[in-house]
């Protein structure tokens, strides 16, 4: 549609990551529930742009989707001087934390997919009292690796056309082929061994077995929801973590892989409707005082 302006806003918040500010991008939309989004490894907050742009939605949440350092529109912190990016569980929960109390964020929702998935869990853990709801989307405790990191950061080859290669497998095959080359055009773009140091979290330092069982979905509600055609975080991998989880919700998606939020959004729209009316029936109070 020739002069359409999509709805999202897009700026800049300083942030205190370890003790040092950060320029992180985030775009926004809505007005209501604060609903903050994460993106996969190696990619960015665009992943998010048909849930930002959805009218529905943003009548009742304000949603949020921001980059996280090194990638998208946020650069390395001004003392990086070119060291291998590696990031961690510790770095990565804090930076979640950190931005939600830059934006004075109130018990906000947290939706991650692939390693937003996976930090979601470690919220759920160790935070479960700042959140009102988290969603996993692609979420285990762990995934045994199926690929071979050494060809993410090589000199001799491109790197961003390996990173697309890696995870092209991961999209399911009814996704719309516009929305296919979408997802991957991200990763294309990644930043030199960002990729890979995402996934330093993903298969090393964020292995949560045998912590999941400490949830308290009673503090804040947990909601898993996984691809049946993703073969990084099968199904099998997200029925078996939250099967140590008492009271997370387990919903497997048809027709969806990795990546379901961008590589077939109106799809996606059909499961995470119903999660976030939930969400909003438990946040509204009844005359009474009560939820309903």
């Amino acid at each position: 549609m020739t002069g359409y302006i999509e709805p999202m806003v897009g700026r800049y918040v300083h942030v205190e990551i370890d003790g040092e500010t950060h320029r992180i991008y985030f775009e926004e939309n809505g007005a209501g529930i604060p609903l903050v989004c994460l993106h996969t490894a190696g990619s960015d907050g665009r992943q998010w742009r048909h849930l930002l742009a959805d009218d529905e939605f943003t009548k009742k949440f304000r949603i949020l989707a921001f980059d996280m350092p090194w990638h998208g529109k946020s650069n390395p912190p001004a003392s990086w001087n070119g060291e291998e990016y590696r990031l961690t569980t510790a770095r990565y929960t804090q930076t979640v934390r950190a931005f939600c109390k830059a934006l004075d964020l109130e018990k906000p929702v947290v939706m991650g997919c692939s390693i937003g998935g996976r930090i979601v869990l470690n919220l759920a853990i160790d935070h479960a009292a700042e959140f009102r709801a988290l969603i996993g989307l692609e979420a285990a405790d762990f995934q045994a690796p199926w690929y071979d990191t050494s060809w993410l950061h090589r000199p001799d080859v491109h790197g961003g056309e390996i990173c697309a290669a890696l995870v092209s497998g991961l999209i399911a095959p009814q996704s719309p082929e516009v929305s296919r080359n979408e997802t991957l055009w991200a990763y294309m773009q990644s930043g030199p061994g960002v990729f890979k140091g995402d996934l330093y979290f993903y298969r090393v330092d964020g292995d949560l077995r045998g912590r999941v069982e400490g949830i308290d979905t009673s503090a804040c509600p947990l909601y898993l929801l996984t691809g049946e055609y993703d073969f990084s975080c099968t199904p099998e991998d997200t029925k078996r973590t939250a099967s140590a989880i008492a009271g997370a919700s387990v919903t497997i998606m048809e027709h969806l892989g990795h990546f379901p939020m961008s590589e077939n959004p109106e799809q996606f729209r059909r499961y995470i409707a119903p999660v976030l009316g939930q969400i909003l029936k438990q946040s509204i109070p009844s005359k009474q005082g009560e939820h309903v």
